[in-house]
């Protein structure tokens, strides 16, 4: 596992807990919710709530979990934001369950279609043990990829033996439905929303954690079953030449949006980055000029934040053209 180590957030006053919130935003989920749910029982580490919110189903989501809150019982299973059942998509669910979350507490992405190894609460609960209370800390995991049956097809890609906050700009390492949250990741989190409708939770809970300086811990161990079926959120692309043209195919526009977009909205909560990130956020706001201007600009800061890049080569490729365009 590889961690990276920096400075720290406020911690609230009392003492982190053992129990680990896990966040399960549902919609239209009812197909494959039930093996899902299963597989969190089967977690070796037992002390776990499970916190849901239906985004607006049109299926029997409701009616599973409802079933299975009887069986574990309320207290272990919360429903949240339920009150008008609205779509509110996937950044904004994901907020709604995190704002749930005690302070002193950990907390789990959950997706609603794989399936967790017995092992995966475990295995970053321990992980994380080591940051200190006021650090924030993220841990992720590399999964097992299935067909719709729970077929293995591969592995999801190598994790990256470092990372850095710049390389969190320009890509998210973090797959969702992996990551665990240490208590302050969470209450950083809280504090920092990401900029509406740009950024997925993961990503966001990434950089976020990066920025301010936080512990990252890699675990290059699969630790779920990731089902690939045609109407995932977002996918996952085993070798690195597919994703390059995945991002491709995705576009320039929408990438450069997010980017700048986060960008402004880091800057905005500066109080909360590291200060040293404050300065190379500082560099790249002068990139977002149009024009020559914009384009020498940019040219200047890929040359100042060599660690502005990603992970893959064609991935950097790919990044460095569409930085440079604008």
């Amino acid at each position: 596992m590889h961690q990276t180590l920096a400075p720290t957030i406020p911690s609230v006053s009392s003492q982190n807990s053992d129990t680990i919130y896990i966040l399960l935003s549902i919609y239209n989920g009812a197909l494959y919710l039930n093996e899902q749910l299963a597989s969190l029982e089967q977690q070796n580490h037992t002390d776990w709530v499970l916190l849901w919110r239906d985004d607006g189903s049109t299926d029997n989501s409701q009616a599973i979990m409802q079933a299975f809150t009887a069986k574990v019982g309320h207290a272990r299973c919360k429903a949240v934001g339920l009150e008008n059942g609205r779509h509110k998509g996937v950044q904004n669910s994901y907020s709604t369950l995190l704002a749930a979350v005690p302070d002193n507490a950990m907390a789990a992405f959950c997706d609603q279609d794989d399936v967790w190894l017995p092992d995966k609460l475990t295995r970053g609960w321990q992980a994380l043990l080591a940051t200190p209370i006021t650090q924030p800390g993220l841990y992720c995991a590399r999964q097992t990829l299935t067909d719709r049956h729970l077929v293995a097809t591969g592995l999801s890609p190598h994790l990256p033996s470092q990372t850095s906050f710049l390389e969190a700009m320009t890509q998210n390492i973090a797959t969702g439905c992996t990551v665990i949250l240490s208590p302050a990741a969470c209450r950083l989190l809280k504090a920092c929303p990401p900029p509406a409708g740009k950024i997925l939770h993961d990503w966001w809970a990434y950089l976020m954690v990066c920025a301010a300086g936080g512990r990252v811990v890699t675990d290059n161990q699969p630790v779920l079953l990731y089902r690939q079926h045609g109407a995932n959120t977002v996918g996952s692309q085993a070798r690195f030449m597919h994703r390059a043209f995945a991002a491709l195919k995705r576009g320039r526009h929408a990438f450069m949006a997010i980017f700048w977009a986060n960008t402004q909205t880091l800057l905005a909560n500066r109080d909360h980055v590291a200060p040293q990130n404050v300065q190379s956020l500082l560099i790249l706001e002068k990139g977002l000029h149009s024009g020559l201007a914009g384009l020498l600009a940019r040219f200047s800061i890929l040359r100042q934040l060599p660690d502005l890049k990603r992970h893959g080569m064609m991935e950097q490729l790919v990044f460095k053209l569409w930085f440079l365009l604008g």
